[in-house]
């Protein structure tokens, strides 16, 4: 059963969402405060996540920035109710990783509407980016087991030798910039770029090694258009340009 938690103060509204959850056949948890919110969401994990802004002692920026930075409840779809919208609210919400807004008051209809959006797009995005035994597929093994990250891996996996960017990433897996650039740094200790250019190296040693194309073919087939920026970057990251390190590995197995 799917599992819902409302984080709202008013003890009217919040009985009239967890009325409307449990007709339509949610498991709903409702929880009163900001900090037992978080407690119970770290208890339950639940599929979805509503909480209310303006709450006295523990606000719902606060709620989403504890929940984000906790690994078990990162990724939880989490939409923000709010009597008033400003762009900066939209902004700040937006850039902290919420998913979505609902304005108070609503229609049950419309609350309804915004759970189903929202859980059928993270069912979309779990089943566009489910990449079978991914993490033991040789050519793909540096990225780190992490199921919470696998879309983006997977998205990465699927378009490296394209020219991608972290807002590129994001779209795909449906987050935020700054929320995907936080996540992926608390998670990894590396940023998206990071973990493109990671891929893109690791294909490149595979081609240097294994084939006899030219270092401005290896260059484009991975994504750098720009064969001098490539061997710059390889360079960096293996302390000799590519067809020298090709010719040391070549003499070492000689």
């Amino acid at each position: 059963m799917t599992k819902v938690l409302v984080i709202e103060d008013e003890v009217t509204t919040r009985s009239m969402f967890m009325r409307c959850l449990a007709f339509e056949g949610f498991c709903a948890i409702e929880a009163e405060n900001g900090a037992i919110g978080v407690k119970l969401a770290q208890m339950h994990l639940p599929d979805l996540i509503l909480c209310d802004i303006m709450m006295p002692d523990m606000d719902g920026y606060n709620v989403l920035s504890a929940l984000r930075h906790h690994r078990a409840t990162a990724t939880i779809p989490f939409i923000f109710l709010t009597a008033k919208v400003t762009m900066t609210d939209l902004r700040q919400g937006m850039e902290m990783g919420a998913d979505d807004y609902l304005t108070k008051p609503c229609s049950v209809e419309q609350f309804l509407a915004a759970i189903t959006t929202r859980l059928e797009r993270q069912a979309q995005l779990q089943e566009h980016f489910k990449v079978p035994s991914f993490c033991s597929q040789p050519e793909v093994g540096i990225f780190p087991h992490c199921p919470r990250l696998s879309p983006v891996f997977a998205f990465i996996e699927a378009n490296y030798h394209q020219s991608i960017s972290l807002n590129d990433v994001a779209k795909a897996v449906g987050y935020s910039p700054a929320y995907l650039t936080n996540l992926v740094q608390e998670l990894t200790g590396y940023s998206i770029k990071r973990w493109i250019t990671e891929r893109r190296m690791a294909q490149a040693r595979q081609l240097l090694r294994e084939t006899d194309q030219s270092v401005r073919q290896i260059s484009e087939m991975i994504g750098y258009p720009d064969v001098g920026y490539f061997t710059r970057q390889f360079r960096q990251l293996h302390g000799n340009p590519p067809q020298s390190w090709r010719n040391s590995l070549r003499l070492r197995s000689a």
